[in-house]
């Protein structure tokens, strides 16, 4: 039961490592020809700058320990706590980056806040299903939170609202924000 315990959370932090880590392919789909308003760029800064919160947030996978079931569940539940805050914080700087200058960019910036929100209850969930899990059952707690990183995938590009959006798409090519996104590497990839 301990394997399964570990290989459970072993899945999870890599299912992690691979959304939240994951290259630049190289291509983009932000539109290349013209440049996008001062305003939009400005607006844009903000975006990128509260859309990247829960990148910037130290979030440190548990060490999996196969002799200690019991600090492997309160590792994982430290994990799902600081991923929630991060999604939580995030959400919440969307809400207040203000009106767009461009038409539409308000209620995708508004998808994006409600992807962020459901993430952080996501992770909210997942912490307490490991906090109330048996250490020594794989498919309790521990599974949860498997399944909440697996959730992760809805991120792979936090600004793919935006698409129906080409001036702020483009915008995200000068706002120094959406570039330290880039180096981040939580920005679009395809």
């Amino acid at each position: 039961m301990r394997r399964s315990l570990v290989a459970t959370a072993a899945v999870a932090a890599l299912a992690l490592a691979g959304c939240t880590t994951g290259g630049n392919s190289g291509t983009s789909s932000t539109p290349t020809s013209g440049a996008a308003s001062p305003e939009a760029v400005a607006y844009m800064d903000k975006v990128c700058g509260a859309a990247s919160e829960f990148a910037k947030i130290e979030k440190t996978a548990p060490k999996f320990d196969a002799g200690d079931s019991a600090k492997l569940k309160a590792d994982m539940a430290a994990y799902m706590g600081q991923l929630a805050d991060a999604f939580t914080k995030s959400a919440e700087g969307l809400k207040n980056v203000g009106p767009s200058p461009v038409a539409g960019g308000e209620e995708a910036v508004n998808k994006m806040s409600e992807t962020f929100t459901s993430l952080g209850a996501v992770f909210t969930d997942a912490k307490t299903k490991v906090e109330q899990a048996d250490a020594n059952n794989a498919t309790g707690g521990l599974q949860a939170a498997g399944e909440a990183i697996a959730k992760l995938s809805e991120l792979a590009d936090p600004l793919r609202d935006l698409k129906d959006v080409p001036e702020l798409q483009k915008a995200t090519q000068s706002a120094q924000q959406c570039q330290a996104m880039q180096r981040l590497n939580v920005t679009p990839t395809s």
